[in-house]
């Protein structure tokens, strides 16, 4: 399986749940606005943030996805994704689109888990926006 890495660090914001959806959250590679009853969850560019930030911040994160199209009646392959980070002991988030999956890694430790994927047997290769 081949893996791009991003080089545009990404931020996770939670919102209240009754918050609107933000205008603010904009730019690439990934933008997700996620609503439950509890909560408002926004993964965006770090640099696309308003000041002061209107929530709870985590991040920065290094964004990683698969390349290409998945089918998504694929069975585990964001299992296998994840199983070499979990073992490492590296804390991930993952997004799912209809495309593809995307692995949010904090920043601090992405040589580690580009390390740990690359002795799995991924391919990782780096945008080159």
């Amino acid at each position: 399986m081949h893996l791009i890495q991003y080089r545009q660090a990404m931020t996770v914001v939670r919102l209240g749940a009754d918050a609107p959806e933000p205008t603010w959250a904009v730019g690439g590679p990934l933008v997700s606005v996620s609503r439950t009853d509890d909560e408002l969850s926004v993964i965006c560019p770090t640099s696309s943030l308003p000041e002061p930030v209107p929530g709870p911040v985590e991040g920065p994160f290094s964004v990683v996805r698969v390349a290409g199209q998945l089918e998504i009646s694929q069975i585990g392959s964001l299992l296998r994704l994840l199983k070499p980070m979990a073992d490492a002991g590296i804390p991930v988030l993952s997004v799912s689109t209809f495309d593809t999956d995307w692995i949010l890694v904090p920043a601090a430790k992405t040589t580690n888990a580009v390390s740990v994927w690359r002795h799995a047997g991924y391919e990782i290769t780096e945008d080159a926006e």
